[in-house]
């Protein structure tokens, strides 16, 4: 049933670009169900699966004989964690997005068209389906921003674009490379982990398609794509980027680099170890100068992606299941931030910059707005009861024993983050009166319509649920990690 979220998600892509002369009350819908459809799919189908969170075989069938590859998909814990969360950003992504008409029925085709191929991903046990399904996620980006973008549409959807494709060449390589030294008999994950690869030759290559993963992750100094992306996208687009898209990236650096290649991380774990520790801080420090209201998220989000990438590179089992969890945690709050800016401010303000939005007094006029962004602040800030600090929680204690050095520089970017945050939430939503906000009056603002509220309540019941009780996504990270797939990596990392 897993394997249907992604069918379901192109069928629906598909009625969507043929419904683009009918109204775009159609597209919505068709764009709706969809979603909602790979979401439930994605709940009913893990939970049909045996327990243990080990690996399952959903279809597995010859595909390019000549290369012996096999259209394989599969799911563990991992790969259901990441498949609920896209189903997550999917449906909440369509409901701030209710009010779009231009062009809606290609909007949500290319949009659909993303969440199939993001399924494609996290469910792709043959390595080069696996690639096949990134690169193919690579293209809606582009256009979605292209076209329904704003601050510098075409630079930032070219400039995600080349550093997408750059990246991707690099994993290419990698991927080639673990072929032709396991034999050329297979692309199947499992099988090329089993073969013995010499260590010298691991060490290169892990670098190459770690790197490769990690620039779509947002690792620093790779990392410049993601703000003036993030900015320019539409609100779907940019919170399906931050949401799911990045998550490709650290998903791609634990499935493929670190299970292919676990001889290669010991040399480079302290110099990504680093690199996740700077980019921690410096997208928090710049998060805490800038003007624009979406750029403080797109910073923010690059530094919280450091924690994922954090924990990649620890190896332990707690740093591994805070990154996974990272991940999730990080792809509903980013989400619902995005959402906060971009639809709920932006679209009725008709502007980002801070100074001009105090004199909105958004909280008096539209509370639910403020409401909805304190919460989302908090729970970015790593409030407990919400699944950010449970998720960074485990990285820093994973990454103590390895990087004590780095986990203190990222502690000093979550004392940055608390700042650039309540910078934004005093600025934004409790500056100013009703009656001196000249620029538009309070009565002229546009009320929360109903998807937009169904959508929070989504997201924040999600990182709710999780802050509460993250066993509900614990029991399935914990098994996957523990599967002989991870064992080497479990055993050089003595965690």
């Amino acid at each position: 049933m897993l394997a249907w979220t992604l069918y379901l998600s192109f069928g629906a892509a598909v009625a969507s670009f043929a419904s683009a002369r009918c109204c775009p009350a159609v597209a919505r819908w068709i764009a709706l169900l969809g979603s909602v459809g790979g979401l439930v799919l994605g709940i009913v189908g893990a939970l049909t699966l045996p327990a243990g969170g080990g690996l399952n075989t959903l279809v597995q069938v010859p595909w390019i004989p000549w290369l012996h590859a096999e259209y394989h998909l599969a799911a563990d814990g991992i790969s259901v964690v990441l498949v609920w969360l896209t189903g997550l950003a999917a449906t909440a992504g369509v409901l701030f997005s209710w009010n779009l008409k231009h062009r809606a029925g290609e909007f949500f085709g290319w949009y659909l068209v993303l969440v199939g191929a993001v399924y494609g991903v996290f469910l792709s046990w043959d390595l080069l389906l696996l690639f096949v399904f990134y690169e193919i996620a690579i293209v809606p980006k582009y256009f979605l921003i292209a076209i329904w973008g704003s601050t510098r549409r075409e630079y930032g959807a070219m400039k995600l674009a080349l550093y997408s494709f750059a990246g991707s060449a690099a994993v290419l390589v990698g991927l080639v490379a673990a072929y032709a030294l396991g034999g050329a008999t297979s692309f199947n994950l499992s099988t090329l982990a089993a073969q013995p690869v010499a260590e010298s030759v691991q060490h290169g290559l892990f670098a190459l398609v770690f790197v490769g993963f990690a620039v779509l992750a947002g690792l620093w100094p790779f990392h410049t794509w993601a703000p003036t992306g993030h900015v320019a996208a539409p609100t779907a687009a940019s919170m399906m980027l931050a949401g799911v898209i990045m998550k490709l990236g650290a998903y791609g650096c634990l499935r493929v680099a670190m299970t292919l290649f676990p001889a290669g991380l010991a040399p480079w774990a302290g110099v990504f170890g680093a690199l996740a520790g700077i980019g921690i801080l410096w997208g928090a420090v710049v998060a805490l100068r800038q003007t624009d209201f979406k750029f403080v998220i797109g910073y923010s989000s690059v530094s919280h992606m450091g924690f994922v990438l954090l924990g990649l590179a620890s190896a332990t089992t707690l740093g591994l299941t805070g990154a996974v969890l990272q991940m999730f945690s990080h792809g509903v709050i980013a989400g619902l931030l995005f959402a906060v800016v971009g639809r709920m401010v932006y679209d009725r303000c008709h502007t980002r910059n801070l100074d001009e939005l105090s004199g909105f007094a958004l909280a008096r006029v539209l509370p639910w707005i403020a409401v909805t962004f304190v919460i989302a602040a908090l729970a970015s800030m790593g409030l407990p009861g919400f699944s950010g600090f449970v998720a960074e929680l485990k990285v820093l204690t994973g990454a103590w024993n390895r990087f004590p050095g780095w986990v203190a520089v990222a502690g000093l970017g979550l004392i940055a983050g608390v700042a650039y945050t309540l910078r934004a939430i005093q600025r934004v939503f409790f500056s100013g009166e009703p009656e001196t906000a000249g620029t538009a009056p309070g009565h002229a603002l546009e009320p929360v319509s109903l998807p937009e509220k169904l959508g929070t309540v989504l997201l924040v019941a999600a990182t709710l649920v999780v802050g509460l009780y993250p066993r509900l996504l614990l029991d399935w990270i914990l098994p996957a990690l523990q599967t002989p797939l991870f064992a080497e990596l479990r055993r050089r990392a003595g965690g």
